[in-house]
């Protein structure tokens, strides 16, 4: 039995439009103690040349709900971004569909939470990794 009091998280990008892992989304973990609490910011990362966030934070003792907010405008805002996409239209009258994608999700204290993000410009999926 773990008797590690915190739980850890980690992430990555997947832009499923080019088939490549999503550099430069900035991504940022907030957590909170219970259903009635707020959540409070705990860091801000943005993603590597492997889709990857290294240097998000723990959350503190306590948490029990943890939230990934990822700012996905801003990637398919990037002129690099719309090139990339093929098969997605370049322009689009309002922009990225999704501007953000947020993603809450319940911890256990020692256990870890990989959450990959498979992102295309209209539509994305989420799951728990190992």
């Amino acid at each position: 039995m773990s008797t590690d009091t915190t739980a850890s998280v980690s992430t990555h990008v997947l832009d499923t439009s080019t088939g490549r892992p999503a550099e430069a989304v900035t991504v940022s973990l907030a957590a909170r103690g219970g259903d009635a609490e707020p959540y409070t910011t705990l860091g801000v990362s943005t993603t590597d040349a492997d889709g990857r966030c290294t240097d998000l934070p723990a959350p503190p003792e306590g948490t029990t709900h943890v939230r990934l907010v990822f700012d996905t405008g801003s990637y398919f805002a990037s002129e690099k971004q719309a090139e990339a996409q093929q098969d997605a239209p370049r322009v689009r009258d309002s922009g990225a569909f999704f501007p953000e994608v947020a993603i809450a999700f319940a911890v256990t204290p020692g256990e870890h939470y990989h959450v990959p993000l498979l992102l295309n410009p209209f539509g994305y999926s989420v799951y728990r990794g190992s």
